[in-house]
């Protein structure tokens, strides 16, 4: 997609679906036959296949105050991280940020996991929340997004804010080079279940991961979490992608297989949503919705896949 897009296709296709929504007889499936066309998309070495993972919204326990049982800090945006655009500066860096802190009049980079957790409260960064297992919390920074249920039976959600600035690395990756799990089974569950046996080194194994999620607290609704799009995310409908490569907000159709099976899903999603880890043109991140049977399906979810990104016909490249 290297010539510029027309964005007016778009707007034309948008209000033609804004004059056929609800009335008599509209096909969705036909609407898009007729008005889209399908874009294979492929990595840069010509590879049609890529990763398909999945994600969910899970659901922690917690508190508004530090006990012994509720223990590890849920936190806000720290007031000395920067964020520097350096698209500002060099254009062809554009969507590449730096994320640092001021040490003298020195912009460098900011602390890494190990050393905010080192730190502790002398990160000047609100603690929304305390929850009471440190795996779930990680694996809560890897989704982007929770729930928290307090002691007194009450809800509330928190969303990704922003991050420490290091890419996101492996902790299941990291267990298979140590040789202490096998790959096929370094999912989510095998994970925990590893994090339960060993819980004098889940903080070390942790910290192998240098990158750190900030949280805000959000209202609670019946809707999903709110995606990079701004827009509340569609269980088993929205896909997280790299938005260098698929535009946010495109329809795209995935064709892929259920986790941990030959089993065929191939549906319409929309690109949604955004994550560190979700690098590549034939890179998606299913949305399998909120609780235990979600979370059960995007932890086994490693499949591979095909990507068509679906556009209106002016805006298909040459």
């Amino acid at each position: 997609m290297a010539s510029k897009p027309h964005w007016g296709g778009w707007k034309r296709v948008c209000d033609l679906a804004r004059a056929a929504d609800d009335k008599p007889g509209h096909d969705p499936r036909r609407f898009f036959e007729t008005h889209l066309r399908p874009f294979a998309v492929v990595s840069q070495d010509g590879n049609a296949n890529g990763l398909v993972t999945g994600y969910y919204e899970p659901l922690l326990r917690g508190s508004r105050v530090r006990t012994a049982e509720f223990a590890q800090p849920l936190r806000g945006v720290p007031d000395d991280l920067l964020t520097i655009d350096l698209s500002s500066i060099f254009p062809e860096l554009k969507d590449k940020r730096v994320r640092g802190r001021l040490e003298g009049n020195k912009v460098v980079p900011y602390w890494t996991r190990a050393e905010i957790n080192a730190r502790g409260d002398r990160i000047p960064a609100r603690t929304l929340l305390y929850v009471d297992d440190p795996i779930e919390l990680f694996f809560l920074q890897v989704q982007g997004s929770g729930r928290v249920r307090l002691p007194d039976g009450s809800v509330t959600r928190v969303n990704y804010a922003d991050q420490n600035g290091y890419p996101y690395q492996s902790i299941g990756r990291a267990l298979v080079d140590r040789g202490e799990m096998k790959l096929e089974d370094a999912s989510m569950q095998g994970i925990q279940a590893w994090a339960r046996a060993n819980p004098s080194r889940v903080e070390a194994l942790l910290n192998s991961n240098p990158s750190y999620v900030f949280f805000r607290e959000v209202n609670n609704s019946k809707d999903g979490p709110i995606g990079a799009l701004g827009v509340p995310l569609t269980p088993e409908r929205s896909i997280a992608i790299d938005p260098r490569s698929i535009p946010l907000g495109s329809p795209v159709f995935l064709a892929t297989t259920r986790p941990n099976s030959r089993q065929s899903l191939n549906r319409l999603v929309m690109a949604q949503d955004t994550g560190s880890a979700i690098q590549g043109a034939v890179r998606a991140d299913y949305f399998w919705g909120f609780g235990k049977e979600a979370g059960e399906l995007a932890g086994r979810m490693k499949q591979s896949g095909r990507m068509w990104l679906l556009l209106p016909p002016e805006m298909v490249p040459k």
